[in-house]
């Protein structure tokens, strides 16, 4: 039986969304043993992206094949009771054979969050990125606009993974005030590349920083190398908040 997971979590001390053989534990690890510990039986998870190290989710998707009947099992709570209190299961489904968490998203949405204050605040700290120098919403948002549509995205890719295509679908991009301080971020599109938000993030802060018109992200973009582009924002400010899939596959799965 397929298992469709919805979860959360504070990707401050993993390693990314991917297991690794060292170093920091990772999500995907961390779900397959609680769910391994569950079952008393290997299970093999996948999610609807690799999430970096550091990066957090507010609701990552995830399938797994459950090696035994579930009718024995609360799988909430069983899976929560098992992992750390910083990554969560919030919503199991029984899910169709067609449903592939990855393969079947259509749209993700994707927020970066940025304290932009005289001084840091450690309360903030793991959720958002301190930024001293006072941001202009006009500027960002006017250079965030180029992004909208579909085009090659080569110049926000950070080198790693074999593609296809670098060609995406961005429906929107937009900086928002949250609150005196925090800014936000909010970019959706039908896939990203490697490190892709945080290209797009740290080179607009770059050409804000020196003084570049915001046409310059539109250049940078159409020459589709990624020499052009500027730096790559900290993980700690962006979250993954949500994965779309068709009305007609969420409908076909039953909640658990």
């Amino acid at each position: 039986m397929k298992i469709r997971l919805h979860l959360s979590y504070d990707g401050t001390d993993y390693g990314g969304w991917q297991r690794q053989n060292a170093g920091k534990p990772t999500v995907q690890g961390t779900l397959e043993k609680a769910l391994t510990r569950l079952f008393d039986s290997p299970v093999t998870v996948r999610g609807a992206g690799r999430t970096d190290a550091g990066v957090h989710a507010a609701s990552q998707v995830a399938h797994f094949l459950a090696p035994k009947p579930i009718e024995n099992y609360n799988l909430v709570v069983g899976i929560n009771s098992l992992t750390p209190s910083s990554l969560a299961v919030t919503e199991a489904f029984v899910a169709p054979d067609d449903f592939h968490a990855l393969a079947s998203a259509t749209k993700k949405t994707y927020k970066y969050r940025i304290l932009n204050s005289p001084t840091p605040d450690p309360l903030r700290s793991r959720f958002s990125t301190w930024v001293r120098r006072p941001l202009h919403l006009d500027y960002l948002n006017e250079a965030s606009q180029y992004l909208l549509g579909l085009h090659d995205f080569k110049s926000f890719q950070t080198a790693g993974t074999d593609l296809k295509t670098t060609e995406r679908r961005i429906d929107t991009a937009h900086w928002a005030q949250v609150d005196e301080y925090m800014l936000e971020f909010t970019i959706e599109g039908n896939g990203f590349l490697k490190q892709m938000v945080r290209n797009v993030v740290g080179t607009q802060l770059d050409l804000f920083a020196a003084d570049a018109p915001p046409q310059a992200m539109k250049q940078i973009l159409d020459g589709r190398d990624r020499r052009l582009a500027k730096g790559t924002a900290a993980p700690e400010g962006l979250h993954l908040m949500q994965v779309h899939y068709p009305e007609d596959l969420d409908s076909r799965c039953r909640k658990i």
